[in-house]
């Protein structure tokens, strides 16, 4: 595939009017945007929810979960998890388990998947989308607690506080540079770049290159651009193909995912696709970017743009489950827009969202979904201005 392929050649004229092309024809009106953008959010934190009790992928295999599904009666997966049906399989799951299968939710649970999301909008209404890579530490230090940090955010978080700036932050002892981290954080960007994937893929860029390096930091720009381009795409393979082109076209993750893209088009089913893949990228571990990515690919392009199955495939698919599921929701949720996603995905939420975020805790999605349409529509009356202001 040709680097580049699917990003319109110029940017939206207003947000509601998006680009024609590979990665559209499509209208948004002001109400489409914030529907949008709000069924981004909920999708984002009902995949996460729903993969969160399965999230060890070294025991939570593709194989185990369906069997957990199938011993609860719970194949196809249209809902939450149930509860368990054999009392082995509770001893394994996650011990936030309780508050995340149906019948039990009462709002989300707190998730870092989710955090970062709140911090990043915190982070684009403080100081707008001219922030530095330094004003991204400087928030994390000051809103984020350190023991909710993970792998590579908690070696640069530490880093931080021992004094060093990007891109030391992301180097010195840290063995999880291309792990999944940064691509969890970058939904944020894709939601306010409704349209522009090369614009939401460079902030993005700045935010990951705190705490990763290499594929680490490609796998956030393709998340990012991602969603920005769930928008206007035409279907979810328009998206991938858009997000694929702001990523070197030689990079892993580039060459993975368009390995699973190539075998959807074959032919080949969902199940038959991550063995492919799966094979391939085994060494990287669990928490890898490029499996995870895989993983995200496969769902959305088997899930055909139904909500309810892209977010189940995905998580089905194992690894990270959580962090892979609120990636596929939130572009989902975009593509589908808050009006019609199924009540049995959003209605447990209750519209509170849990956060370790210093005074999030508690935050209603409609209200961080409200904030991030005025972010967006800040972004593009800023385009509009001419050059010196």
């Amino acid at each position: 595939m040709t680097q580049g392929a699917g990003i319109p050649s110029t940017r939206p004229t207003g947000l509601g009017t998006p680009p024609t092309g590979p990665a559209g024809p499509a209208v948004l009106t002001d109400a489409a945007l914030a529907d949008r953008i709000h069924g981004g959010w909920l999708g984002r934190i009902a995949g996460n929810m729903l993969g969160k009790p399965v999230e060890q992928g070294e025991i939570w295999t593709r194989q185990r979960i369906d069997r957990y599904l199938r011993r609860a009666g719970a194949l196809p997966l249209t809902d939450y998890l149930p509860e368990p049906a054999d009392p082995a399989d509770e001893a394994d799951l996650r011990p936030e388990w309780r508050s995340c299968v149906r019948g039990r939710i009462d709002g989300s649970c707190r998730d870092d998947d989710v955090d970062y999301t709140i911090l990043g909008l915190d982070l684009l209404t403080a100081h707008g989308f001219g922030f530095t890579t330094e004003q991204v530490g400087e928030l994390w230090l000051l809103r984020l607690p350190y023991l909710q940090t993970f792998t590579a955010e908690r070696v640069a978080y530490r880093n931080l506080a021992d004094g060093l700036r990007p891109p030391l932050t992301a180097t010195r002892d840290n063995p999880y540079q291309e792990w999944i981290g940064a691509l969890i954080r970058a939904d944020i960007f894709g939601l306010t770049s409704p349209g522009q994937p090369r614009r939401a893929a460079a902030l993005a860029r700045k935010d990951a290159v705190l705490s990763h390096t290499g594929n680490g930091v490609y796998g956030a720009m393709w998340a990012a651009a991602l969603v920005a381009a769930a928008f206007t795409a035409r279907d979810p393979r328009a998206a991938l193909e858009a997000a694929q082109g702001v990523i070197p076209a030689s990079s892993r993750l580039a060459r993975t995912v368009r390995q699973v893209l190539s075998l959807h088009t074959a032919g080949l089913d969902w199940s038959g696709t991550l063995d492919a893949v799966g094979q391939d990228t085994a060494r990287f571990g669990w928490i890898h970017t490029i499996p995870n990515a895989a993983v995200i690919a496969a769902g959305l392009l088997y899930g055909d743009g139904d909500f309810s199955r892209t977010i189940a495939l995905t998580v089905r698919g194992g690894l990270d489950t959580d962090s892979n599921g609120a990636t596929a929701g939130a572009v989902a949720g975009v593509r589908c827009g808050a009006g019609a996603l199924p009540p049995q995905w959003t209605a447990p939420l209750g519209d509170r969202v849990r956060s370790a975020v210093f005074g999030r805790d508690g935050a209603r999605i409609s209200e961080l979904a409200a904030e991030t349409v005025q972010l967006a529509r800040a972004a593009d009356r800023e385009q509009d201005e001419p050059d010196g202001g």
